[in-house]
């Protein structure tokens, strides 16, 4: 493992430790800055100080969002106006603004619809960031490439002097996972994804969608190529659909480089975005 993800580590550890107690942490609140991720299988408020440090956490499971696209606008403003509601009333304050992600490329009336969700549910919009560069600010690297493997779509970004330089995004996630274990299994897509969700079922179901994450892999690999990825600097993977502990192993052998994830994968971005808020 990098050891600059040590440091990303940490701050993981104490986002996730956060989400999972529902408490507010002591550090300085004041100047907090708010990240609306709304990601395909879960939508994630996060809330950091000034200084970085995760103050607040939660999120909500949803099927609002397919492929980086709202798909279900009441439904995602629903979501978020009550994550908002919720994080006001632990930290006893009122959020104002806050900032979001979409996928790279995502341009026009796609991008423009994710900021409309924030306005709908009473946040004024700061910016909205390209995930992969969200996904830096956690990770703090500058030269390198962020595999973004989420719900819907795999993001691949390359990174030269804390600038993206190339990007490309290919639509296969964690719901292509989901067909495979719901043709498998013999269940719905529901079933799919809470099956995959389980703990205990973690062996069977990689054995089961290891095909999608060699194709995720394939895409990676092409796109490493392709960009002009410098050997020698980071690969990271990151995003929920990573959660497996034999993600990276195959990751690194198909490319053929080390492969590297951090803790809690699938609250980087969300992370990312408090952090890169310009308010």
């Amino acid at each position: 493992m990098m050891k600059g993800l040590k440091k990303a580590n940490n701050t993981l550890q104490e986002f996730s430790d956060l989400v999972e107690s529902k408490k507010v942490s002591s550090h300085n609140q004041k100047n907090l800055r708010v990240g609306i991720d709304l990601g395909t299988s879960s939508i994630v408020l996060s809330v950091v100080n000034d200084k970085g440090k995760p103050i607040y956490g939660a999120f909500e499971y949803n099927e609002s969002i397919r492929d980086g696209l709202v798909v279900d606008y009441v439904g995602a403003v629903t979501i978020t106006r009550e994550l908002k509601a919720k994080a006001e009333a632990a930290l006893g304050t009122e959020l104002v603004y806050a900032a979001a992600a979409v996928p790279p490329g995502t341009i026009g009336k796609n991008k423009d619809v994710v900021g409309h969700v924030l306005e709908s549910a009473g946040f004024e919009v700061t910016c909205i960031l390209d995930e992969p560069t969200a996904a830096a600010n956690v990770l703090g690297i500058t030269d390198g490439a962020v595999i973004d493997v989420g719900g819907g779509t795999t993001g691949i970004s390359i990174l030269k002097d804390g600038r993206v330089v190339y990007t490309v995004d290919e639509p296969t996630g964690g719901t292509h996972m989901n067909l495979v274990i719901s043709g498998a299994y013999g269940i719905s897509i529901p079933e799919a994804e809470a099956y995959k969700r389980n703990e205990a079922n973690k062996r069977d179901v990689y054995a089961t969608i290891r095909p999608v994450v060699e194709k995720m892999a394939a895409i990676s690999k092409r796109a490493l190529q392709e960009g002009g990825y410098e050997k020698g600097t980071p690969i990271i993977v990151v995003g929920g659909a990573s959660n497996f502990e034999e993600f990276t192993k195959t990751f690194s052998q198909y490319i053929g480089l080390p492969v590297d994830k951090p803790l809690y994968p699938e609250f980087v971005t969300p992370l990312g975005i408090a952090m890169g808020s310009e308010h």
